[in-house]
């Protein structure tokens, strides 16, 4: 497989806050990645370094074999990185298409085709009903639908999911889980940050575990959650101990 993503020795400090200590992993092309950890473990922070939000203290970004340490977030874009935000902040005052249009414009200059490229868009997460609704009155499902769909109207390479499953209830997730498949299917490689482990052993192929910003755990979903380094982050060392012996 083609190694789409590196990540070398990447750290970024804030003050005395190391926020992402040494990490080093790659991604191969065309494949659901999850990467997952305890609340602080610099998950955020990593996709922020990734998507050229945030420069590191030292470290780099390779992309397709490329260094892209110098490039600011909108070239990334460019380049095929897309991500999600944790907090949804769609143009409230603009419609669901108005919105997704918005990331449409990075490849279509023209309005029409940029709007055009929308609709298809909105329908293919499935706010196909909603072009013309107003994003400040869609329901929580919906909006995480629409921040998919403005990352995905980029028509990225590599598309960064922070959270997009927060605040769902169980049947809005089963519902969402086939859009993120057909993603991966359509030839987009995701790396997904997301607590909802039973989406994350559904999803995906390998896993990433980062514990007070390092990198403590990868391989397939089902060996690194029965890592004794990821319960311990999760639950603590006393639990892992009896886990431990309870299982053998």
């Amino acid at each position: 497989m083609t190694v789409l993503l590196s990540v070398e020795g990447m750290t970024k400090r804030f003050g005395g806050l190391i926020a992402v200590d040494d990490v080093t992993f790659s991604l191969e092309q065309g494949g659901i990645c999850g990467l997952i950890g305890p609340n602080g473990a610099g998950k955020t922070t990593l996709f922020a370094l990734i998507a050229g939000f945030e420069r590191p203290t030292q470290g780099r970004v390779l992309f397709r074999g490329e260094d892209i340490g110098r490039l600011a977030p909108h070239s990334r874009a460019q380049a095929g990185i897309a991500r999600t935000f944790q907090i949804v902040q769609p143009f409230a005052g603009l419609s669901v298409v108005e919105n997704i249009a918005v990331g449409a414009h990075l490849r279509h200059l023209g309005r029409a085709e940029a709007i055009a490229k929308a609709g298809e868009v909105a329908r293919f997460v499935g706010l196909g009903r909603e072009l013309e609704a107003q994003a400040a009155g869609l329901t929580v499902a919906a909006r995480n639908r629409l921040e998919l769909a403005r990352a995905l109207a980029t028509e990225p390479t590599l598309l960064l999911l922070d959270e997009v499953l927060a605040g769902l209830n169980p049947s809005e997730i089963r519902d969402i889980l086939p859009v993120i498949r057909s993603i991966r299917d359509g030839g987009v490689t995701l790396l997904m940050v997301e607590h909802v482990m039973q989406a994350v052993m559904n999803l995906c192929e390998h896993v990433l575990v980062l514990a007070q910003g390092r990198l403590i755990a990868e391989g397939l979903p089902r060996e690194v959650t029965r890592n004794r380094r990821v319960i311990e982050a999760y639950l603590g060392e006393g639990a892992a101990k009896r886990l431990e012996a309870q299982h053998g």
